[in-house]
């Protein structure tokens, strides 16, 4: 069980523990809503990446980012990101919990806090998730910014892990993001366009920070099909606006589903909800059964973490599942 507990995915390791072929994914929190025009784009293979397609990338991401291109840096996804500004802040860190175990793995030194507050008058970096996993919260932008201010008094730094945030762009920090600020946020393009294989991110930051990103990162740091697909991606600003108002609906649909079987929903992203629930291990064996693969989590045995259904038999088929308990 500790495999399915430190990440979404395995779905290899469930079929083969549980027997079966047709499963549904509901472990992490990519979205089933997967971006059209990856069928379309072409990538030649024989080429190295070009200059000029790493800047045109950065330029698509950045105007939906709603920021300067000269603050943002290409990564191979942003987990990577997240490695990095641990190395170039170099500050003991502080990170917001219950959230992501890889928060705590990018620091030297540090401790967890489970209230940011509890960080803002100390030389620190202080690194949280908005929208966070695995319980969806969101902490409002404007307390952000006093989080941020109190930070930087102190000379401290607030690192953001925004790979949630395509889908409620309204918490980024974003506009915040200049040379004078203190502040960093990761953006990942594979959850909101349903395309994580791609391994594609941003760090967002101060033009000081962005370039030693860059020089870490080397003159490819990312594929052909990352800066095809992720420019094409990021300039259908039209299927954007579109898919969020469907993962929205969706996410209600969820919602609708676990309430008729007394389970209350957390959260405030569209892509997941968490259940807290007497036994969490055991309703993930029981939905397991059903070749329905979902999140639990070690440190929580009563959470279980539920992804965004794909489509009508997917929903059909956790409604049955919740029900033959």
């Amino acid at each position: 069980m500790s495999g399915f507990t430190w990440h979404g995915g395995r779905l290899a390791e469930a079929q083969a523990l549980y027997g079966g072929e047709d499963w549904i994914d509901l472990s992490t929190g990519i979205s089933p809503i997967v971006w059209p025009g990856v069928e379309t784009v072409s990538v030649d293979w024989r080429a190295l990446p070009e200059p000029d397609g790493l800047s045109a990338l950065e330029e698509a991401a950045a105007a939906h980012f709603g920021v300067d291109p000269a603050f943002v840096c290409t990564l191979p996804g942003s987990e990577m990101g997240l490695r990095l500004v641990g190395r170039l802040l170099d500050l003991p860190g502080r990170w917001l919990v219950p959230s992501y175990r890889t928060h705590g793995e990018i620091f030297a030194s540090g401790q967890p806090v489970r209230d940011g507050g509890e960080a803002l008058d100390a030389k620190v970096a202080l690194l949280l998730a908005n929208p966070n996993n695995p319980d969806g919260r969101i902490i409002a932008p404007p307390l952000l910014r006093h989080w941020l201010q109190r930070l930087e008094r102190a000379g401290g730094w607030l690192v953001v892990d925004e790979a949630y945030a395509d889908v409620v762009p309204q918490c980024s920090l974003a506009g915040e993001v200049n040379d004078a600020r203190r502040l960093v946020l990761l953006r990942s393009f594979g959850k909101f366009f349903g395309l994580a294989g791609v391994r594609l991110g941003f760090l967002v930051g101060p033009r000081a920070i962005v370039a030693q990103a860059r020089r870490m990162m080397g003159e490819w740091p990312v594929s052909a099909a990352a800066i095809a697909f992720g420019t094409a991606a990021y300039r259908n600003r039209e299927w954007m606006a579109d898919a969020i108002m469907l993962l929205k609906d969706r996410a209600a649909r969820l919602d609708g589903v676990l309430m008729g079987h007394g389970l209350e929903a957390r959260g405030e992203c569209p892509l997941f909800r968490l259940v807290e629930v007497e036994d969490g291990f055991a309703l993930f064996d029981r939905l397991a059964r059903a070749a329905i693969l979902t999140r639990p989590f070690e440190e929580n045995a009563r959470w279980l973490r539920i992804g965004l259904p794909g489509d009508e038999r997917a929903f059909e088929r956790l409604d049955r599942a919740l029900g033959h308990g």
